[in-house]
């Protein structure tokens, strides 16, 4: 298998921490690729016509593409490690706690868009502050209602939030999320303590 990625995207490292974590890694190719929603440049388009990463090619069947599915996949291939996806009825909060992550993401990553892609004077203040309310509100959710879930054993649902958390330290440092999050903040030193975690750290801006 290929896996066409980027060490600093966040959705990437979703599936890079799982391959580490069930052993894996060896499993896959790994094909560097990076754009922009206005260019492409060495995207996989052929592959995802949406021309987005994490994009899986198979040996043995379509390309597969979205973090969600990709790791679902590799999940049900894996023959060790932990049980990320657990059954039903816990696999609902997976699910959830994992859309729960990578909606942080995706406001995040508009974020970063919008100052990185757009002229100072083209910005809009309060579509970024709209992005950053969406985030807010499912920090506060995820102290409030999720910290059970999350102390318990590993899922993608705590991997997600994990690697949403990093990016936000990643790419929104002056937010500083950690100060109003103390609950959530010393999960997240947790998490970022294991091997998979370790290995997998986005470089430097």
């Amino acid at each position: 298998m290929t896996l066409h990625y980027s060490a600093t995207s966040p959705y990437v490292r979703k599936a890079m921490i799982l391959l580490h974590e069930t052993g894996m890694l060896d499993s896959v190719t790994l094909a560097p690729s990076m754009g922009t929603p206005v260019d492409p440049g060495t995207m996989p388009v052929g592959a995802n016509p949406l021309g987005k990463i994490p994009a899986l090619e198979r040996d043995d069947g379509c390309t597969l593409y979205d973090s969600r599915v990709i790791c679902q996949y590799l999940a049900a291939q894996a023959t060790k490690g932990p049980a990320l996806y657990p059954a039903a009825p816990a696999l609902w909060e997976t699910l959830t706690l994992e859309a729960t992550g990578d909606g942080i993401l995706d406001a995040a990553i508009l974020m970063r868009y919008e100052t990185a892609l757009r002229a100072p004077e083209q910005q809009f203040a309060p579509w970024i502050e709209g992005q950053w309310q969406k985030i807010a509100r499912s920090l506060t959710a995820l102290e409030t209602r999720w910290m059970a879930h999350l102390e318990g054993p590993l899922t993608m649902g705590s991997i997600a939030v994990g690697c949403a958390l990093t990016y936000l330290d990643f790419r929104h440092a002056d937010r500083d999320w950690r100060a109003s999050h103390p609950t959530l903040a010393a999960w997240e030193a947790k998490f970022a303590a294991r091997d998979s975690a370790r290995a997998t750290v986005p470089p430097a801006a």
